[in-house]
Formats: structure tokens, sequence, C-alpha cells
């Protein structure tokens, strides 16, 4: 009874942040591990437990992706074939492995999230309007998106700060149709993804229902009360915690 209510808080603390402002998977995992879900499953359980979040979101800002559908096509094909090679990377390595990995993935997916909005415009700012296309190379774009794709069905945590990286770097500047096509790529790497956990028996389907409930329930309650809470306060938090986690982890795999 107590491990199911921490781990609804724990999904609901995470939904609320990631429609606040992002970062739920530095909640959500960890918590699952916390209850002995063992790491890789629980790296594919929280995939699971994000993947409505990401539908839900992508569906919401349908109106302003309009504008780019030509990109859809592409988009969601290069999300489910490098998103499945990254569910499949995770599958092949051990829990001692990727017990020794986490900590550097955590560290770089808070560096992600705490510096993420001055490297999108750092990026903006190179390559505006349609020039980043020109400069760069579809293919090198093309590359681009592949790597990130293949770092989400491997690792959920700082999906959405490459992403927009990587649609400024594409010549993108209106915000809501580039968090559209954020959500809409990060959920077609989820689908593939958490389809290919489930076959392979990778997903903690209880502890991870329950996760996913508590991330719906908090999305939906912080998006209605969002105008209450400052952002940059839960940017914050959720880097502070964050850092505070990685720096857990290191010491768990390294120290301890």
């Amino acid at each position: 009874m107590i491990e199911t209510l921490f781990l609804l808080i724990a999904g609901f603390l995470g939904g609320a942040v990631n429609s606040l402002a992002g970062g739920g998977s530095f909640i959500v995992f960890p918590a699952l591990l916390f209850v002995g879900v063992p790491p890789v499953v629980a790296n594919a359980s929280n995939t699971y437990a994000a993947l409505p979040g990401y539908a839900s979101g992508a569906w919401g800002y349908w109106h302003a992706m309009a504008a780019y559908k030509d990109r859809l096509v592409l988009y969601g094909v290069m999300s489910a074939v490098f998103g499945y090679v990254g569910a499949e990377l995770l599958l092949v390595v051990s829990d001692e492995l990727f017990s020794l990995v986490v900590p550097w993935l955590m560290a770089f997916a808070v560096l992600l999230f705490a510096f993420g909005n001055r490297i999108n415009a750092f990026v903006a700012s190179r390559h505006g309007g349609g020039r980043g296309m020109k400069l760069l190379g579809r293919a090198v774009l093309l590359v681009f998106l592949a790597v990130v794709c293949i770092y989400g069905g491997f690792f959920n945590a700082g999906l959405g700060i490459l992403l927009l990286a990587f649609l400024a770097t594409a010549g993108m500047s209106d915000i809501h149709a580039m968090n559209g096509l954020k959500l809409y790529v990060s959920a077609v790497v989820a689908m593939v993804a958490v389809a290919r956990f489930a076959v392979s028996g990778s997903i903690d389907w209880y502890h991870g229902s329950i996760a996913l409930a508590g991330v719906v329930i908090g999305g939906y309650v912080a998006a209605r009360n969002a105008h209450h809470i400052p952002a940059q306060w839960i940017r914050m938090a959720v880097i502070a915690y964050g850092v505070f986690m990685t720096g857990y982890f290191f010491w768990g795999a390294y120290l301890a």
C-alpha cells in the first residue's frame, strides 16, 4: 500500500512537473528504482508512463503544427525507425552495465534541462528561418534527428530539449509548432519503444501503470492551475532535484 501510494505521488509530481516546466522523468524513473524495479525495466516502464502525456500534448498542439504537416511523415518514420533502434540497444544492456551508465545519462539530461533554453537560443540565432537547412544540409539534419531518436528510445529523460534543439537547427522559430512537433516525435518514439519493451517483457505493468495514472492526473491538475505557480520556480526545483539524484546514482554506482 505504501509502495503504491509512493508511486502514485511520484507519478503525480512527475506529470505536474512535465506540464509546468518539463523534467518529470527525474522523478518517475528514480521512484521506480526505489520500489525495487530493475534499472532496465524501470527505464522502460518510465517511457510507458510518459507516453499518454506525449500523445495528448501532441493532439493539443495539432493546429499549431498545421503549417509543418509536410514534415510529419518524414519525422514520424525517422522517429519510429530510430526510436526502435534505441529500444533495442536498451534491451541488450545488462542491469549492471545500465546502472553504471545511468548516472552519466542523468547528468547529461540535467545539463540539457538546465541549459536547454540557452542551447536552443544559440542554435536558433545561428540558423534562423530556412538557413539551418541550407548550411548544414538535409542529410546532416536527418542524422541529428536519428541520433536524438535513438537517445529517446534508449533513455527518455532530456529528449524534449534535444528535439527543440533539432527543430531550431532545422530553421523553426514558432515555439508552439516546435512544442507540437517535439511531442509528436516523442510520442512516436515512446510508442515504438513501449511496443518493443512489451514484446520483450521489459515493462513492469503494475508499477508502471500506477506511475502512469499519477502522471495523467498530475499533468491535468497542473495544466488547470499552471497560472498559480511560476514556471521558473519549478525549473529551479527540478534542476536541484536532478543534481541531487545524479549525485545519488553516481554514489551508488561507483562509490557504495
